[in-house]
């Protein structure tokens, strides 16, 4: 069971020592990663919790996040920064990865439609073309699902069978993803609206630590695939085609990624159980479709 006292207290420790005064730390989301506001500081410590399981070294993908958000800070991008109180990290300790952003003000309940959600989108993939640095190629459809997968083990709603027609089904994703030509380029990694966060300044992407190069696509499929919009809406306000065969193959990696994410975080939320079989049940008939 991951402990989110002991993320807190590792991100709490890892301020403290850099000058950062924290009185009363305040836990904004603990689901796939752990969010905690440093507060009084204007700062929020970022810690991988159910995501660690997917990664092999967390603080790589953190590092990558930073890079990527520094970026497009620096180019006036709607994006919530890095803090700048202390060095963003990453930091590991006490066997956790921790970054540290900036404090935004925000309404946590607000969406934006599907008409804002594809505009900005097609925004932030135009800052992210001129991105210079080195991404792995759709590490979150490709490398990350198989190290999670590689770490699930049987289970109530996912039993040896089912593992091993998720692995199959691995396998034909990577082929397909990993032929593909065409141009490819610096992506959000996981860019669905509860991404992101309205704020006073207006709206900004947050949580890029599924950063990653690849082909658009791929985060059209993040965007296509939400619950929390018309997807398909979504994407003609980007300029895309929602229902283009170029974009099936991402959208079934997508159903297979959601699938296996669901499946571990059933480990850390119990509760989740429901969600994690209708996770299974999409895959289920995007495999027919």
């Amino acid at each position: 069971m991951i402990s989110a006292e002991a993320a807190v207290a590792a991100a709490v420790s890892i301020a403290v020592r850099r000058g950062v005064r924290v009185t009363e730390p305040e836990i904004l989301k603990d689901s796939f990663n752990l969010r905690v506001h440093l507060r009084p500081a204007p700062v929020v410590a970022r810690v991988p919790t159910v995501t660690a399981l997917g990664r092999l070294r967390p603080v790589e993908a953190l590092a990558r996040e930073v890079a990527v958000v520094s970026y497009l800070a620096s180019r006036g991008a709607p994006v919530v920064p890095p803090s700048d109180l202390l060095p963003p990290g990453p930091f590991e300790r006490d066997g956790y990865a921790v970054s540290f952003w900036a404090y935004a003000e925000h309404d946590l309940g607000a969406r934006p439609d599907a008409a804002v959600a594809g505009r900005l989108l097609a925004e932030l993939h135009d800052a992210l073309r001129g991105y210079p640095g080195g991404l792995p190629y759709l590490g979150p459809a490709l490398d990350e699902t198989a190290h999670l997968l590689d770490r699930l083990d049987p289970m109530p709603g996912a039993g040896a069978e089912t593992l091993a027609e998720l692995r199959d089904d691995l396998g034909r994703v990577t082929a397909e993803l990993s032929a593909m030509d065409g141009p490819t380029q610096a992506l959000h990694g996981d860019a669905h609206p509860g991404n992101l966060l309205a704020t006073p300044a207006g709206w900004r992407w947050i949580d890029f630590e599924e950063t990653c190069a690849g082909p658009v696509g791929w985060d059209l499929a993040c965007l296509r695939g939400t619950g929390r919009l018309d997807g398909r809406a979504a994407l003609r306000a980007y300029g895309a085609d929602p229902d283009g065969a170029e974009l099936r193959p991402f959208l079934r990696a997508r159903r297979l990624q959601g699938a296996l994410w669901m499946l571990a975080k059933v480990r850390g939320f119990p509760g989740e159980a429901a969600r994690a079989e209708a996770a299974l049940d999409r895959w289920r008939q995007g495999m027919k479709g």
